[in-house]
């Protein structure tokens, strides 16, 4: 309590309860000799280690790094952000143990281009300065963070157009 006898926070406004809520959480976990945060999943490790060799392989390629796992929106998410001249370039990163049932890049389908197109749109409208150019790659990354040989990463540029019904109003 505070001074004037008023809660740090009001647990009557939603943002006030979700604070409530973790630390009591958070103090619950530590009577119990558990962590407040759970681990991740093992498939979402690998996805956060793909998108860390993607980013050292674009960096390396002399793309300049801008963002990662950038939110836009309530769903929209942007796997790797970066600046090549001009272009700003957003990048959805893949990333399977083997190539067993196809290329990584074939799950980038339809509705995840829309998706993308939304998310890239989206994140453009909020900049003050509009790239010249925009455009998507997908990088794919075939291996894992538990095996002892080097990830295969493959880079494929403009690998996809802003989706039809998008457009730069620039």
């Amino acid at each position: 309590m505070r001074s004037d006898s008023r809660p740090v926070f009001d647990v009557r406004s939603p943002s006030g309860a979700r604070h409530f809520w973790r630390r009591i959480g958070a103090a619950l976990a530590g009577l119990f000799g558990a962590s407040a945060r759970r681990a991740d999943p093992e498939h979402l490790a690998a996805g956060v280690w793909g998108e860390r060799q993607a980013e050292r392989f674009l960096r390396a390629k002399g793309l300049r790094f801008l963002g990662r796992r950038v939110r836009v929106g309530r769903r929209g998410e942007i796997d790797l952000l970066f600046r090549d001249g001009p272009s700003l370039v957003f990048v959805e990163v893949k990333t399977r143990r083997s190539e067993r049932f196809g290329p990584p890049a074939a799950s980038v389908n339809r509705a995840k281009r829309a998706q993308l197109s939304k998310a890239a749109m989206r994140y453009v409208r909020r900049l003050r300065q509009k790239p010249d150019y925009l455009r998507f790659d997908i990088v794919e990354v075939v291996g894992s963070p538990d095996s002892a040989a080097a990830p295969i990463v493959r880079h494929i540029e403009n690998a996809f157009p802003l989706e039809g019904r998008y457009f730069i109003p620039w």
